[in-house]
């Protein structure tokens, strides 16, 4: 690579990770780099390996491939209901991406629940951002906690919650209709 393009790589990683509001040593750490190696990166004075820009990429819940999109004004992004990318979830649950890649500010998912239906047993968490929880229609209960000391938070249509993304949280559906639900995470959080 160039210098120049050196330049406007590490410009984007910069400014990435200026949008999810971390640290050169919390990349650095996720990334399993140096904190120096980040800074020059980032000021184009030095490459870096494939390898590594795919720790770096996924440290910002990205792919490689974003690090190297040029299409910084992408306009306006169409999402059609049909087209939206489905997250693999447990049984009776479903999960999809409304927010487009490389996601920039924000993310937004909807969710569907049948009677039942959970994000799983335990509780999970995703880095440490704020994030909002809607119900559509229906009815949830929100769990937030370690698993053991949880809350549960009984939701019904037009109710929301906000936390951080580090709080262990389960969705579960206890009711006999389908659940409807959105989540809105900023700034995004690193993919699992």
């Amino acid at each position: 690579m160039t210098m120049s393009e050196n330049t406007r790589l590490g410009a984007r990683i910069r400014a990435y990770r200026n949008m999810r509001h971390m640290t050169v040593r919390a990349l650095a750490t996720q990334a399993g780099a140096s904190a120096s190696f980040i800074s020059q990166l980032e000021r184009g004075q030095t490459s870096s390996s494939v390898g590594m820009l795919r720790r770096i990429a996924s440290a910002l819940g990205l792919t490689i491939a974003d690090l190297f999109s040029e299409e910084d004004d992408v306009g306006h992004r169409v999402v059609r209901r049909a087209q939206r990318p489905e997250l693999p979830t447990g049984p009776g649950a479903r999960k999809f991406l409304i927010s487009q890649r490389p996601l920039q500010n924000m993310e937004m998912y909807a969710g569907e629940f049948e009677p039942g239906s959970s994000t799983g047993d335990e509780p999970y968490t995703h880095g440490d951002a704020q994030e909002i929880f809607l119900v559509l229609r229906g009815r949830i209960t929100l769990w937030l906690g370690p698993a053991g000391s949880a809350a549960a938070h009984v939701l019904e249509q037009g109710d929301s919650v906000e936390y951080r993304t580090s709080v262990p949280h389960r969705v579960v559906n206890e009711n006999d209709e389908t659940a409807e639900v959105l989540w809105v995470v900023s700034p995004p959080t690193p993919s699992a």
